[in-house]
């Protein structure tokens, strides 16, 4: 398995960018970058792109519904020009939420977007002629503009005309269709001991139409990571974040991570952590987080315990370890992660 880590904006962009570079050369394969309703994700992916030599940098996510398909693929082709082919476009629907209440478009066709954007980045890459029928009719035709549109491709000639493309989904027909066309796949809150349970019908109906010119499909799944006798209290740290997620990322029966809780078997507790989170009552929220859920979904405790959840993640299929370090030397856990990984 490599190994990757999301990026950490405690400290500014500037200094987490060094401290990618730290993790770097402790043996990190792969830095995931965010956007959500922060800062843009490409000028900090740029950035890291000129502080590191060797490590990935993939988006995590961009989400589909806030530029163009075209213009995901440009800003694709340049970070991976920037960073000497080492980029990846890591694409996903986001929420109404934030689609709606950030960026003001209307959260529609989620699954069909997707599919068409993955499609118009590998023809832009390759440096085609860019036409598409669908969602995103490209050229405009005429009624829908002024009818000058021209039928172009890329000017450039991108370092890779197959930049790796990621797609963060959840539901069956999104894990699906994934499965089928993209390099790799997000999950989220992802518990190896039960993802055939819930994924494996998806994964199975992508994977039968999945063309044989793609390597077989990647994995990023993990959580916290602490290494260590009685440090089982840091598992603590992800209540919160989870809470939010499982409580507050959407409407009731609009929360993608809600049902993700309940088709794992807590659906009461499921149900409990929303109400509370939705009344506004968060701590109660967070406190109502199964403890056996924030286990399952971290690598927290002795160093063979730790061992047993990495070997775990590998009989799932997880090809990335993805990681958050806690302690005082993240790049001590870091060190000691790529050694059981390779």
């Amino acid at each position: 398995m490599r190994l990757s880590t999301m990026l950490d904006y405690s400290q500014g962009i500037k200094q987490s960018a060094d401290h990618v570079a730290e993790l770097e050369r402790a043996g990190l394969d792969i830095v995931w970058v965010a956007e959500a309703y922060g800062l843009d994700g490409p000028s900090q992916m740029g950035y890291i792109a000129a502080k590191t030599d060797r490590v990935e940098i993939g988006s995590a996510i961009l989400p589909i519904y806030s530029r163009t398909p075209v213009l995901l693929a440009q800003t694709a082709a340049g970070i991976d020009a920037l960073s000497d082919g080492r980029f990846i476009l890591g694409l996903g629907a986001s929420g109404p939420q934030v689609v709606e209440g950030w960026h003001g478009v209307p959260y529609t066709q989620p699954l069909e977007r997707t599919r068409e954007i993955i499609g118009i980045c590998r023809k832009v890459w390759r440096r085609e002629v860019v036409t598409n029928d669908g969602l995103y009719p490209i050229p405009l035709p005429p009624g829908l503009g002024t009818g000058l549109g021209k039928p172009l491709k890329l000017i450039n000639h991108p370092v890779r005309a197959q930049i790796p493309i990621w797609v963060a989904s959840m539901g069956p027909k999104n894990v699906e269709m994934t499965a089928e066309l993209a390099d790799g796949w997000f999950p989220f809150l992802f518990i190896p001991e039960r993802a055939r349970e819930v994924w494996g019908s998806a994964l199975d109906a992508g994977s039968a139409k999945r063309s044989t010119d793609l390597a077989p499909l990647e994995i990023a799944a993990g959580g916290l990571v602490a290494i260590g006798d009685g440090l089982e209290h840091l598992r603590e740290l992800a209540r919160p974040m989870t809470a939010l997620y499982v409580g507050g990322m959407g409407a009731r029966g609009r929360n993608f991570y809600n049902a993700l809780t309940r088709r794992y078997g807590f659906e009461a507790e499921a149900a409990l952590i929303q109400d509370l989170y939705l009344s506004g009552k968060k701590e109660q929220a967070a406190a109502a987080v199964p403890d056996e859920l924030l286990e399952l979904t971290s690598l927290v405790g002795s160093p063979g315990y730790v061992k047993e959840r990495v070997a775990a993640y590998r009989e799932a299929g997880v090809s990335v370890l993805n990681v958050t370090p806690v302690g005082p030397d993240p790049l001590a856990i870091v060190e000691q992660l790529k050694e059981w990984c390779s």
